[in-house]
This record gives C-alpha cells, structure tokens and sequence, in this order.
C-alpha cells in the first residue's frame, strides 16, 4: 500500500487480494488474455453506461460484476446495489451479449463483501465471506 493511495484504492487492494485468493486472476482493461485464467476480473471494462470497476469471465464469458467502494462505505455497501445491477444488465464492449444480465453481482469495500444471484427467483444481496470461485459456476451461467 502506498502513502498516497486514497481510500477507494486501499479497498480495490484489498479487494484484489481477496478476489486473488478466490482463484480470479486480475487484468487491466487494455490487458486481457482471456487464455491466461478460467476465471478474469477485468478492471474498468468498458460498458454502455460507463467503466464498471470489474466484470468477471468465466471461460472468457462474461458472469458478473464488482461494484468497489472505499471501505467506510462498507456498512452502507447496500446503498450501491443498483449501481451493480445497472453494469450488469449495460452492454458491454467488444463482446457479443445476449441481452441478459448477467447473473452475479458484488458490491465489495475491501471489509465488507456483498453478493446477489440475479437467478434466483426473489434476487437478495447477502454477505459473503469470498468471493466465489470460477469453477464454482452454478448452473446456466
């Protein structure tokens, strides 16, 4: 950790730990090899409604998103929920998409770790204690 990181990037440090340690390899957008992993976090990929701060591959399909907010905003992380769902369901580029969004949202603050299946059939946040692994994919994502 640098002395000059601000608070949303101490948490993304945390959370690429995290996420690291759950199996995901992490990518910079212009960086990607959708070889290198079974499962990628790509940072800042670019969708119609704005940069999300990760969308998740699975295979090089994409299954989800990471809403990542400084970690004083950990006991509020429910108050981005939509902000989550709206990169899910956005149109991502230089992909072909199906039309629908993608099933598995994250709101994360480096301490706290929120998770939605978009699936199920009354979708609630709940909080995780990791991020779920890449092989771990539920069925039809």
């Amino acid at each position: 950790m640098s002395p000059n990181q601000n608070p949303e990037q101490i948490a993304r440090d945390a959370i690429d730990a995290q996420r690291s340690s759950a199996g995901w390899g992490v990518h910079a957008k212009d960086a990607t090899n959708f070889h290198a992993d079974q499962g990628q976090a790509v940072c800042e990929y670019s969708t119609d409604t704005g940069p999300a701060d990760y969308v998740l591959f699975v295979d090089g399909k994409p299954v989800g998103v990471i809403e990542a907010k400084k970690e004083t905003l950990g006991h509020n992380i429910t108050t981005v929920e939509e902000q989550s769902a709206d990169y899910a369901a956005a149109k991502l580029r230089y992909i072909q998409q199906t039309g629908i969004p993608l099933p598995f949202l994250y709101e994360a603050a480096g301490v706290l770790t929120r998770f939605t299946d978009q699936r199920d059939s009354k979708p609630l946040s709940r909080e995780v204690f990791t991020f779920h692994r890449p092989e771990m994919r539920l069925k039809n994502s």
